[in-house]
């Protein structure tokens, strides 16, 4: 028969050998793809030499094996990963290599036993070959219990020829020998004549080891006699304190639990029965120096001053009150208890919103230490647990590196991006993580390398995450969220006026007093050229006011330079961005929008058009797959509006209707647009004008009910700026805009709404 023919590098298939094999060459993939689309079937035959690429007929032998292919798969990089089978032994007959793979014509070859082979024969010819290939099982410990009992059960002598060279270690050029050999009692004999040699092989290695075995017992006695010669020279007064003596007198001092002293004296006492080149005992030593640094019972006493610890947080940060009043009301707790249970805090916010400086003032108005751990990328579980002794190069986890850093058993721990944590296959660290931020359960955390109970209650946690939503539900259960919202502009001018400027003055060598930037300059840098929640960016461009004053000043010799408003375009250059202004007119189906976004708010004009045609709806503006629902929503209750304003049956079905959201390169979504999308369609179909000096935000059910949504603080900020004074927000956000400052509802006309009839009133010119 004609079939496509593999030639394999280092491998040789046997008859009933399963084998999985990559195909990295261009005329083995064309091989393998021509048998999957005609029957499967395939030849594979042994290349002599591994270095040749473009393998001729002299390169490869002439007997192989046709076997079945059960599985194909394509992998990166070009290549195709088989799953093969082999099923008879054949013999090339001719072979074209001009094609695009290599084509054989092959001839099967009979290989079983002869008919007149009589059963006595066959049951002694089975015994022989078991009994030697039941020598070999007992002493590989590699092949696994159910193949040893599978072949064990093998009665017929054809199978067990068959299945004994796939399972034992011969070579490769053993196994084309085995595989050319047809005659069934020549095969029989060279089978049982590697498998006794294999067994010969074994036997003259088990008695080496046992040499080995002595000379390691040898050693062991070299070692006791060593150290009673240790022993006499100290008796002698020739030799100083030993490394055990040292370690056994700090494990003595050491101020720990007696639980923990007398685990430390257990492993001392291994290590002093190692041999000091063992490589054993420098590991042991490393883990003994490890639990020896660890704070078991050392700890810093908190400041119960409530007044200074405010002023510290005060001098630090401007605004974050409510994570102010919540570390005041820790410890006004552990100053009446003498222990109060240390809080798990997650610090949720943008980015520069000073979640992550906050917590070293934290720790200086506690008088605690202060410790960080960046969790951003982590996916290895043993960074949390820590690794097992067992493993070469092991070392002890995140945290109690940490505890060890900062030398007491109570710091501050800022656990950074939490939100970022990953998981592979090397385990899921947030599930590591449970233990440690249960307030229940860390008092006996348990790290892998450290093997014993470390007390992790004292420990204040502090995490910090841009977005919850990710954090696993499990891990957010345990965590006490503080919502670090966007700052006002009013508080990034104060900021930049307490923190930032002198901040990076003396960060770019400028002398108190030879920069001022006026308040004017400030807001235009805070309006025009910086759009975020924190104040990362506005930091970076006074560092840029920063670096060209001191050019300028070393090169005109200027004592002092002055930024006002009319001579910022000279450091910063022009104006970066613009904010939509409120619309000067009234018009039909435009509607002003608020949504949230990780940088803060930002306001979305969403445009709706009615024109002739059969009924489509088209939505374009990047929408996701929530927004678009919300559109699917919005037209199914404007068509609830049909007779309000007169509109025939036929309406819906003669019109299509168009909705836009402008800066369609940029991806939205969410469900807060609903009642924006809603007001824009009825405004099309019922031609009816929206109020420019507005803007709205809410989730809209399909009974017209407004639901609250979040982020409210950044959707206000984003229509201030806008200078829009009137927002509509869902009724059930009114506690929301209670807690908020005066300073960003002054001059706003909030109208709270809890159906669109109330919405369509308010936004539609009658």
């Amino acid at each position: 028969m004609n079939l496509p023919a593999v030639a394999l590098r280092g491998l040789c298939v046997l008859p009933k050998m399963a084998i999985n094999f990559d195909v990295s060459r261009d005329r083995s993939k064309e091989a393998v793809q021509y048998a999957m689309l005609h029957g499967q079937k395939i030849f594979l035959v042994t290349q002599k030499s591994d270095k040749v690429e473009v393998p001729e007929e002299k390169d490869i032998y002439t007997v192989g094996v046709i076997a079945d292919i059960k599985q194909m798969v394509k992998l990166p990089g070009g290549q195709m990963r088989v799953l093969a089978v082999g099923r008879t032994v054949a013999r090339i007959m001719s072979m074209d290599t001009s094609g695009a793979y290599i084509d054989v014509e092959v001839e099967e070859l009979e290989t079983g036993i002869p008919e007149d082979t009589d059963e006595v024969t066959k049951e002694a010819m089975l015994r022989i070959l078991k009994d030697e290939l039941m020598k070999f099982l007992q002493s590989n410990q590699e092949i696994s219990k159910e193949v040893s009992r599978a072949l064990a059960k093998v009665g017929d002598i054809e199978e067990l020829m068959e299945v004994t060279p796939i399972h034992m270690p011969f070579t490769l050029e053993e196994k084309q020998n085995i595989l050319e050999t047809l005659d069934f009692s020549e095969r029989y004999a060279l089978v049982v004549q590697l498998v006794t040699r294999e067994n010969e092989v074994r036997r003259i290695r088990n008695e080496l080891q046992a040499k080995v075995r002595s000379k390691v017992e040898k050693n062991q006695k070299d070692y006791v006699l060593r150290e009673q010669m240790k022993v006499i020279r100290e008796e002698l007064g020739e030799d100083a304190q030993s490394d055990a003596d040292m370690l056994a007198e700090k494990i003595e001092e050491l101020s720990a639990d007696d639980s923990v002293k007398e685990h430390l004296r257990k492993e001392l006492s291994r290590f002093r029965m190692m041999s000091g080149a063992a490589a054993e005992a420098a590991v042991q030593r490393n883990y003994l120096d490890t639990m020896l640094s660890l704070p078991w019972n050392e700890g810093t006493e908190d400041r119960n001053d409530l007044k200074e610890a405010q002023k510290v947080l005060d001098r630090d940060h401007y605004g974050l009150e409510k994570v102010k009043e919540r570390v005041l009301e820790y410890l006004a707790v552990r100053s009446v208890t003498g222990k109060g249970d240390a809080p798990i805090l997650c610090l949720a916010g943008p980015p520069g919103t000073g979640k992550t400086s906050i917590a070293k003032s934290i720790a200086e108005a506690l008088n605690k230490k202060y410790v960080r751990i960046c969790l951003g990328g982590v996916r290895d579980e043993a960074e949390i647990r820590g690794h097992r002794r067992t493993y070469i190069g092991s070392m002890p986890g995140r945290l109690v590196a940490a505890l060890t850093q900062a030398g007491v058993n109570n710091p501050v721990m800022l656990l950074d991006e939490i939100d970022k944590l990953g998981s592979d296959y090397k385990g899921d660290p947030s599930s590591a993580l449970l233990e440690v931020l249960d307030g229940e359960q860390n008092s006996q955390f348990r790290d892998h390398y450290v093997e014993i109970p470390v007390d992790l209650s004292n420990v204040l946690f502090i995490a910090t995450a841009n977005d919850v939503n990710t954090i696993p539900d499990p891990l957010r259960d345990r965590l006490e969220i503080i919502e670090v919202n966007s700052y006002t502009e009013n508080e990034k001018l104060h900021i930049a006026t307490d923190f930032l400027i002198d901040k990076q003055m003396k960060k770019n060598g400028l002398k108190d007093g030879s920069l001022s930037i006026s308040t004017g300059a400030l807001k235009k840098i805070i309006h025009h050229y910086t759009r975020e929640a924190g104040v990362r960016s506005l930091e970076r461009k006074i560092g840029d006011i920063c670096r060209k004053a001191v050019k300028e000043q070393l090169d005109k010799g200027r004592k002092v330079t002055r930024v006002t408003e009319q001579n910022l375009e000279k450091y910063l250059g022009r104006e970066k961005l613009f904010f939509d202004p409120v619309n000067e007119k009234d018009e039909i189906g435009v509607v002003r929008g608020l949504a949230w976004t990780p940088y803060g708010g930002d306001t979305l004009e969403i445009e709706a058009l009615l024109m002739p045609g059969n009924g489509k709806v088209q939505l374009t503006g990047q929408m996701g797959d929530v927004m678009k629902e919300s559109a699917q929503l919005a037209l199914s209750y404007a068509r609830t509006l049909s007779e309000q304003f007169d509109l025939s049956e036929e309406f819906f079905e003669q019109h299509d209707i168009h909705l836009h959201i402008p800066e369609g390169a940029v991806p939205k979504d969410g469900p807060s647009a609903g009642i924006t999308m809603t007001t824009a369609i009825v405004s099309a179909i019922g031609q009816k004008k929206v109020k420019a000096n507005l803007a709205m935000t809410g989730e809209v059910t399909l009974t017209g009910r407004v639901l609250m949504i979040g982020g409210l603080k950044e959707k206000l900020l984003a229509a201030k700026m806008a200078g829009i004074t009137n927002v509509l927000v869902p009724d059930k956000n009114k506690p929301d805009v209670d807690e908020m400052s005066a300073e960003i509802t002054k001059g706003m006309n909030i109208c709270y709404v809890s159906s669109m009839e109330q919405v369509l009133d308010a936004a539609l010119v009658q």
